[in-house]
């Protein structure tokens, strides 16, 4: 990995897209496993019931009625069915701000008021989000302009790789990554980066266990 390679901050976006099977997940776990969650809670919206996420009992599950004031990794269990209850519930994280948010199949998000919210003024409220899809061609226009960073894996559809080209450097979409590789890019920096393979599932899991740390005072 390049020396001049930064991960997103405590106020940025980033957008992780991929084929199934590419590695974009273990790359959204592996983020998540350096986010701030020691400094205030961050908050897996999970639709897809991932394996790894979901096998740390110190991750806790909440419910739509539930906005965690403390520090620490966060589960929500959306049903696809759900929309109007997600829809209020990431308004009221756009309201508290100072909550990460990472959203695992970010196209299942509804795209009413919270989303547009969260991604447009997120960065002045501190709400950092990582969003990861297989399918950007499905996803709202605004989780790619107002991303900060952009990890984009081996995409086979060509709806998806010219939804995502839009807004990469030329011809970074439709770059070929060897497996498990991705092509990173920073916007802010006008810089990309090619990126080799995340730790394991293993690694990552221990690393986001030694992480967690009793409760803190709340935000």
């Amino acid at each position: 990995m390049s020396e001049d390679f930064q991960l997103p901050t405590t106020s940025e976006r980033t957008v992780i897209v991929g084929r199934t099977g590419s590695g974009k997940t273990f790359m959204g776990a592996w983020l998540l496993s350096k986010s701030a969650f020691d400094r205030q809670p961050f908050i897996i919206v999970d639709y897809k019931r991932d394996s790894l996420l979901n096998a740390s009992p110190k991750i806790k599950q909440i419910g739509y009625n539930e906005l965690p004031k403390y520090p620490g990794l966060y589960i929500l269990h959306p049903e696809p069915t759900h929309d109007d209850a997600v829809d209020n519930w990431l308004m009221r994280v756009w309201k508290r701000g100072r909550t990460g948010l990472y959203f695992d199949e970010g196209f299942m998000l509804p795209d009413k008021k919270g989303l547009p919210a969260i991604l447009t003024q997120g960065r002045s409220l501190h709400i950092p989000a990582i969003v990861v899809t297989q399918r950007p061609a499905w996803l709202s226009r605004f989780v790619f302009s107002e991303a900060d960073h952009f990890a984009v894996f081996h995409l086979n559809d060509s709806d998806d790789r010219k939804k995502v080209g839009r807004f990469l450097p030329e011809g970074a979409a439709e770059a070929v990554p060897p497996e498990f590789n991705s092509i990173w890019y920073s916007v802010k920096r006008n810089a990309l980066f090619h990126l080799q393979p995340v730790p394991d599932g293993d690694t990552i899991l221990n690393d986001i266990e030694a992480r967690l740390s009793p409760r803190r005072r709340a935000i």
